[in-house]
This record gives structure tokens, sequence and C-alpha cells, in this order.
């Protein structure tokens, strides 16, 4: 976990000195499509950590509702449900509490399903928009884990 934060401290630390550097070009003619390629790149010339795991989300929607989240509630979701680690590693990553990093999530999973309830039900996949409360998406979510541990 200490290497990964070291990874992302050290991404982080890149990205903000490349926002700062003004982009540079010797040609005069820069066209649509090499700014486009610019933009999703780091200043090493790797494309940035951030968006190779948000291209492996399925959906734009659920990009806009996570773009939608502040920077903490962001990381946190995108450490625990994409890459996977544990609310110790994460704590460890981020620098915080592990109280923190469970508080963190379960207010970015909030504002996500709030946001994202709308979309299932136009989709058909859950109830349509004002038809749940949240009391009951907390339900159902419990029962779906309580399936998956039983």
């Amino acid at each position: 976990a200490w290497l990964y934060r070291i990874l992302t401290n050290t991404y982080i630390n890149s990205y903000r000195k490349a926002q700062r550097r003004p982009q540079t070009s010797d040609d005069q003619d820069v066209e649509d499509w090499q700014i486009a390629k610019a933009a999703s790149h780091d200043s090493n010339g790797l494309r940035s950590a951030e968006l190779e795991a948000l291209d492996g989300l399925p959906d734009q929607q659920i990009l806009d509702a996570l773009d939608g989240l502040s920077d903490e509630f962001r990381q946190v979701v995108l450490l625990a449900d994409v890459e996977g680690f544990a609310y110790k590693e994460i704590a460890e990553i981020m620098g915080t509490p592990i109280g923190t990093v469970m508080s963190r999530l379960n207010r970015a999973r909030k504002q996500l399903r709030k946001q994202l309830v709308d979309v299932a039900g136009a989709r058909g996949i859950g109830p349509r928009a004002g038809q749940v409360d949240e009391e009951d998406l907390g339900r159902s979510a419990i029962a779906r884990r309580a399936g998956r541990e039983g």
C-alpha cells in the first residue's frame, strides 16, 4: 500500500506541475486531434492512471456521476470499487484514518446512488425516478449483500 501511495503522490505532483505549465507547440498549425491527444496524456507522455481506470467503467453516465463527486470522494470510490483495495489499504494510501475512509465511501456511494437511480430507472434496471427513497435503496443494497454472503 505504501508503494501505491508513493505512486499516487508522484502522479498528483506531476499532474499539478503539468497543469501549471502552459501547453506549447513548435508548429503554428495545430489541429484538433493533436490537442485532444495532448489533453489525454500527462507530462511524461503516458496516459493518466485516472483515465485508464475510468475507461474500465461501462458507461458515460457513470463517468459523469463520478466527475460530480469531490476529489476525496472520487478517489476513495476509485480505490475501493474500481481498484478493489481494502479499507485499511485505502487509509494508508490516502493518509487518513480508516473511519474517514469508511464515511467518505458511504457518502460517495449515496451521492452516486442518487445521481444514477434516474438513469437505471430509464433503462428498466431499477425503479423509476421518484418511486424509491434513500431508505429503500439502503435496504435493497443490504439484501443484495446478504444474498451474496448467504
